[in-house]
């Protein structure tokens, strides 16, 4: 079957990150350095020392004396033991860095007080033109602050190494100190597995994790699957506080406990009592799951999408000189609607924008039942049947051009706002120019979510298939089980908008699918189309950015 051609603007899901590794397939590469100062600015290295483990055990080692190229100062030989004499054949740093970064390779670097240590050596990969190192790191300074920072009198590796009874002490020189850091890490890993820590993800971001009340609940995740879904925070009485989606249902939960320090985040984590999780198939699903369960559950820590109380519409009524109204409920009696929309300031600034692109009347008066116009015909921007002088054939020309804009060629509306706001700009009136802008805006897209709707409802049943193989189904706008097989071609009736604002995000949400992805359509029982007259956005910078 043909794919859809469907591709306008790109709006991804964010890629599925890669699995995080379990502790215990990682290869560490615990490293030290002696030097001959502290800064690689006017200092040299003197010595490497690595050791490579996995799984707790041993599978490499490195060491070498490096030739630092000046004078070893006195106070470095007290303090190392290293002197010029041990130093005047190893190989410089030249002859010696190329072997290291070998034995490196892709392993996750591991050190105390690893920053010190890097810094040397990325003076050197930079000075010798070797590419970056872009391993990943782990700080055994930072994980014993974070984790044993109130069981010892300080964290000098020293200190450390007495503490968990390391069989070798450090003696500041490289290797020895790479077994002390060894033991050190593997402690740290021990204690962090009591916590929940068992992949590589999350013993990076444990150092940033903040001694806050609410992060013992971090074992909460500890059996949260890997997969795509949604994730529903509950408090203590089982209500749903929070929800959210995910392409990594563990690693985005634990996200929560890792330095937030937002007080809103703190007061949803203090609240936290268990953690329910949804898998879901495909991103898609995953998305309109999070939709549906927010305006099902309306979460109190949902602010910024919870949905509105009630939906509005622009209502064209069905009137002998039929004008604009904003309403609460479709209803059989309108000429035309658009919408939903989320408040009823938003509806009323699509009226404004119909009123700026059309001379439909603008006054509620009963025909004949004054003696003159309303303002706004007197001024000239409206037509007005108020004292009866207007004529009713002349005025369905104007309902006509409205209805054709809104049903069939959105230029007849949106046209006129651009000139309108050329003028203004023009006339250096540029704040009213801005306000045109805006309604141009928010009518387009009211315009073209009645367009996606019944694009969507018009095509029946669509059974599709994603560039996995993952099958979708939507049922007339609606996100469907994907399992079903078999296409049915029964009769829906719809309305010509979206029935809720609820409805409307979650057809935006399909059609966004739609616009961004690969897709194979596998049977449908209508026809999947657009009209030819396609919604034109302007591509202008908003007001609030001017």
């Amino acid at each position: 079957m043909p794919h859809l051609g469907l591709l306008s603007e790109t709006h991804l899901q964010p890629s599925f990150d890669d699995l995080s590794v379990p502790l215990y397939e990682v290869t560490f590469c615990v490293l030290d350095l002696e030097t001959t100062g502290g800064s690689p600015a006017d200092s040299s290295i003197t010595e490497i020392g690595a050791v490579k483990v996995r799984g707790g055990e041993k599978i490499g080692e490195f060491q070498t004396l490096v030739d630092p190229g000046l004078p070893i100062p006195p106070f470095i030989t007290v303090l190392t033991g290293i002197t010029d004499a041990m130093v005047i054949e190893a190989p410089k740093i030249e002859e010696a860095l190329p072997s290291f970064l070998e034995f490196i390779g892709d392993s996750v670097l591991v050190g105390h007080n690893l920053r010190f240590d890097m810094s040397f050596i990325n003076a050197a990969v930079d000075r010798l033109e070797y590419p970056p190192l872009e391993n990943q790191q782990v700080d055994t300074l930072a994980l014993a602050r974070r984790l044993v920072r109130d069981e010892v009198r300080s964290l000098k590796l020293s200190t450390l190494a007495k503490h968990f009874r390391s069989p070798v002490m450090p003696t500041h020189r490289a290797l020895e100190d790479v077994h002390a850091t060894t033991h050190l890490l593997h402690s740290l890993l021990e204690r962090a597995g009591s916590m929940g820590v068992t992949n590589l993800a999350d013993l990076i971001s444990l150092p940033t994790a903040r001694g806050s009340s609410y992060y013992s609940k971090i074992k909460l995740t500890e059996t949260l699957p890997r997969t795509p879904g949604v994730y529903i925070f509950h408090d203590r009485d089982g209500i749903p506080i929070y929800v959210g989606k995910a392409s990594d249902l563990r690693a985005r939960v634990r996200q929560y406990f890792y330095g937030d320090t937002r007080r809103t985040i703190a007061n949803l984590m203090r609240e936290l009592h268990s953690i329910e999780t949804i898998v879901c198939s495909s991103p898609l699903e995953a998305e309109v799951t999070e939709l549906r369960l927010i305006h099902a559950h309306r979460p109190r820590y949902n602010r910024r999408s919870r949905p509105p109380k009630s939906s509005h519409f622009v209502k064209v009524t069905g009137e002998k000189f039929p004008r604009l109204s904003v309403v609460r409920k479709l209803a059989p009696d309108g000429l035309a609607y658009l919408g939903p929309f989320r408040s009823r300031r938003a509806a009323e600034e699509v009226v404004a924008a119909l009123w700026d692109a059309t001379p439909v009347r603008r006054c509620k008066s009963r025909t004949g039942s004054q003696t003159g116009k309303c303002a706004s015909a007197q001024i000239g921007v409206s037509s007005c049947p108020c004292d009866g002088s207007l004529d009713s054939e002349e005025y369905s020309l104007t309902i006509g051009h409205l209805l054709d804009g809104i049903r069939f060629d959105p230029d007849r509306l949106l046209t006129p706002l651009v000139a309108r706001m050329e003028r203004l700009s023009l006339a250096q009136r540029y704040e009213d120019a801005a306000w045109a802008r805006d309604r141009h805006e928010i009518l387009a897209r009211a315009l073209h979510g009645r367009q996606i709707w019944q694009a969507l409802t018009g095509a029946g049943t669509l059974v599709l298939e994603d560039s996995r193989g993952r099958r979708v189904v939507i049922d007339h706008g609606i996100l469907s089980d994907p399992g079903l097989t078999v296409v049915s071609d029964h009769q829906v009736a719809v309305p010509e908008v979206p029935p809720s604002v609820e409805a409307s995000e979650e057809i935006g949400l399909i059609w966004r699918w739609l616009e961004s992805s690969d897709i194979r359509l596998v049977d449908a029982t209508g026809y999947l189309a657009l009209p030819i007259h396609r919604v034109r956005r302007l591509k202008l910078p908003s007001r609030s950015a001017a």
